[in-house]
């Protein structure tokens, strides 16, 4: 099939709210991708039910034409939003974990991203600051050739020094037929990596266009756009 993901009908409630309401979203191979909306917008509850952690409602999805299970998890590679690795363990041992567990996993690329960070494979994530614990999620997201990799606010978390290093590793590090659907409220850091830009409110789609289509149409940036959608 020629697009990588497919919503139809998409919906989320818990109880009496709709994160996500009547979702219908087409997203193509090779492309960088910001979801890009207020908090509690939806997002993260979006990319949760791509990586199978939450089920839909109502409607489907459908990622390389599977719903969301054991044959896309071979396929998608996920950073959530919190940081999930045990403080006891040291990164030699979580690379050690993420090798044997996905067969798409490389070390070399692991540790050529640690050596570049300036990070010690032997340290423990307990002696580390929650931006390097960040740093340590990204790469170990990176280091697998994907299909589709599910970023939820990778660089929310570290100083405005480290931002452009990590949106340099993601570009690096994915396959040029690969997807990269990039969750954040941080626009204008990360607009100059982006193809496609989805703007979500109240968990509904407001915008779905190219970056090219946007500034062609209304002249303006990505970031100025979103604070007028958006009124911020």
């Amino acid at each position: 099939m020629s697009n990588l993901l497919e919503c139809r009908n998409l919906s989320k409630s818990f109880g009496p709210v709709k994160a996500l309401n009547n979702v219908n979203l087409s997203i193509g191979r090779g492309r960088i991708v910001g979801l890009l909306g207020p908090n509690a917008s939806g997002k993260s509850t979006f990319i949760k039910i791509c990586n199978g952690l939450l089920t839909p409602t109502e409607g489907e999805i459908l990622i390389n034409g599977h719903k969301p299970g054991i044959e896309t998890k071979k396929i998608v590679s996920y950073l959530p939003e919190r940081n999930y690795l045990n403080d006891w363990m040291k990164v030699s041992d979580i690379i050690g974990f993420f090798s044997d567990f996905y067969q798409d996993f490389s070390k070399d690329k692991a540790y050529d991203m640690l050596s570049k960070l300036g990070i010690t494979a032997s340290q423990r994530l307990k002696t580390m600051s929650k931006g390097t614990k960040e740093k340590v999620q990204l790469i170990l997201v990176m280091s697998r050739e994907a299909q589709l990799y599910l970023l939820d606010e990778p660089i929310g978390g570290v100083d405005p020094a480290a931002r452009d290093y990590i949106l340099d590793t993601i570009i690096r590090n994915y396959n040029e037929n690969a997807t990269i659907v990039l969750s954040t409220h941080l626009i204008a850091d990360i607009e100059k990596i982006l193809d496609d830009v989805i703007f979500i409110r109240e968990g509904q789609i407001v915008l779905n266009k190219t970056v090219d289509e946007i500034r062609e149409e209304s002249g303006k940036s990505i970031d100025s756009l979103f604070r007028e959608v958006f009124k911020c």
